[in-house]
C-alpha cells in the first residue's frame, strides 16, 4: 500500500514538472507577443508624434509659398 502511494506521488511530481515547463513556455510566448506588439504598434505611434508636426510645418510653408 505504501509503495503504491509513493508511486502515485512520484507520478504526480512528474506531471507537475511537465505542467510547470508548459506554463513557462506559454509565459515566454506571451512575453514575446507583448514585445512584438509594442515594437510594431506603440513605437511607430510615438514616431508619428514627432513626424506629423514636422510634416504639417513643411506642408503649410509650401502652401503659403515660402
Amino acid at each position: 500500500m505504501e509503495q503504491e502511494i509513493l508511486n502515485r506521488f512520484e507520478e504526480q511530481n512528474k506531471k507537475l514538472d511537465n505542467i510547470y515547463q508548459s506554463v513557462e513556455k506559454t509565459r515566454k510566448y506571451f512575453l514575446w507577443a507583448m514585445i512584438i506588439t509594442i515594437a510594431t504598434i506603440i513605437l511607430p505611434l510615438i514616431g508619428l508624434l514627432f513626424i506629423v508636426p514636422q510634416f504639417i510645418n513643411i506642408y503649410s510653408a509650401n502652401a503659403l509659398g515660402l
